[in-house]
């Protein structure tokens, strides 16, 4: 095997998780996801598991059928701004749109995200799968999955543009003189695109990692596209290492074809750990919560991946239904894998709609099995390194006290910070500012 970077780890915080009746366990402080000190405590409890970053997920549409808890949680820049102050070393990562949000404005808030807490600031950038969001925002329709991608392209073009707009030592502050600021060294980006048309400069500078790093989520054939041409790492799902690997060679071989290294981007699935001393105990765990979710919820929680779409309408217990394209302009990677799993394996409403509420995966049993999973993963090219999610109490501090030194005395996973960058330790490079390289190259004529 050739000679592979440390795991990469991130926590994602998002109160109780992304179970929909998980906020029900009577260890979980129902109020989590608008609770700061849950916050403070799980992105302290991760940077003392020396994790590379938390995320922060979201979403613009609820209705009454939404996951309880994201009736009622914290807008991202938001708290990650107050993590910031909470934290020194771990990344502070979250979701905004490109589809419902305007490239100035979240171009200068991720850059004093970044400034604020020392260059530990990652975008995930999002087109917004639901399509309720339109109704949210002032617009006729939500546009379609392929628009929704271009508009993205050319928005981070855009973003990119306007985090170059300062060359780093374009701020003299010389009191003597009276200089603030070379003016050789402010630029103006003059972008007319199809969907934007943006002067600047923007009013903040680049941070000591040169530019927020930046995530990606969808796993359709836009989004791996997305990914591979614009994304400093990726956050999938795949369930069984299979897909896992087929994805990361995918996204990989795509970064390739566009000019760049395969180091240059970090492919992190989601991972939902539940931990027990014994695989008897860690089996219990996971049936003490996939019994807070009733069916009607759990078909409720199957809908949202379909536009909303309502389940209740079809017999439980009679093959998952024929619902042609539903979904293809939501979650479609996502919803494409549940309609074709269903098929396969001849499953059930029901069994489909309790598997997507509580999904089982492979990552359930003793400290050692998640270890041997995980060095599974990591050295069969499946992952570079993992997103921590749990819906039980007390999760993401088994992980950090009972896991984490197991791949420590492994050699696999560091011991301390690389960096005080989130850049330095995700090991991704930094971004050369365009005017400098195009200064230097102009000199060198």
């Amino acid at each position: 095997m050739a000679h592979r970077k440390k795991l990469k780890f991130g926590a994602i915080i998002h109160g109780v998780g992304g179970n929909i009746s998980a906020w029900r366990h009577p260890e979980i402080p129902a109020d989590a996801s608008v609770s700061f000190p849950f916050y403070v405590q799980a992105a302290q409890k991760a940077e003392e598991g020396l994790f590379d970053l938390v995320f922060i997920a979201d979403g613009l549409y609820i209705n009454e059928k939404s996951i309880p808890h994201f009736l009622n949680r914290f807008e991202p820049i938001t708290i990650l701004s107050a993590l910031a102050a909470a934290t020194s070393k771990i990344g502070l990562v979250g979701t905004l749109s490109s589809s419902y949000s305007e490239p100035f404005t979240v171009a200068r808030q991720f850059a004093s995200l970044d400034m604020i807490s020392g260059g530990r600031a990652g975008w995930n950038v999002v087109t917004s799968p639901l399509e309720g969001s339109a109704r949210n925002y002032s617009k006729a329709e939500h546009p379609s999955h392929d628009e929704r991608y271009q508009i993205a392209q050319e928005y981070l073009q855009v973003a990119k543009g306007l985090w170059d707009s300062w060359e780093d030592d374009a701020f003299v502050r010389d009191k003597a003189s009276g200089v603030f600021f070379d003016p050789a060294k402010m630029h103006r980006l003059n972008h007319k695109g199809r969907f934007f048309s943006v002067e600047g400069p923007l009013n903040i500078a680049r941070s000591k990692q040169g530019q927020p790093v930046i995530f990606q989520a969808g796993s359709s054939e836009s989004g791996k596209d997305l990914a591979a041409k614009e994304a400093d790492a990726v956050f999938t799902g795949q369930e069984l290492l299979g897909d896992a690997k087929a994805f990361y060679r995918d996204v990989k071989d795509r970064a390739v074809a566009y000019g760049r290294s395969r180091d240059d981007l970090v492919i992190l699935p989601g991972i939902g750990p539940i931990i027990g001393s014994t695989e008897a105990e860690a089996e219990r765990k996971y049936e003490e919560i996939a019994s807070l979710v009733s069916i009607d919820k759990a078909l409720d929680y199957l809908g949202r991946f379909f536009d909303h779409h309502d389940f209740s309408q079809y017999p439980l217990d009679e093959p998952f239904p024929d619902i042609g394209d539903l979904g293809s302009n939501s979650f479609r990677s996502g919803t494409d894998k549940i309609k074709q799993t269903a098929k396969e394996e001849g499953l059930t409403l029901r069994q489909v709609a309790l598997r997507s509420a509580t999904p089982r995966g492979a990552f359930i049993g003793t400290p050692e099995k998640i270890a041997d999973l995980i060095q599974q993963w990591h050295e069969e090219e499946a992952a570079d390194g993992f997103i921590i999610h749990s819906a039980f109490p007390n999760g993401l501090t088994e992980f950090v006290e009972l896991v984490v030194p197991i791949l420590q005395r492994r050699g696999i996973y560091r011991t301390a910070y690389e960096s005080d960058t989130l850049r330095g330790n995700l090991g991704v490079p930094i971004p050369a500012n365009r005017h400098t390289v195009a200064r230097s190259q102009a000199a060198a004529f």
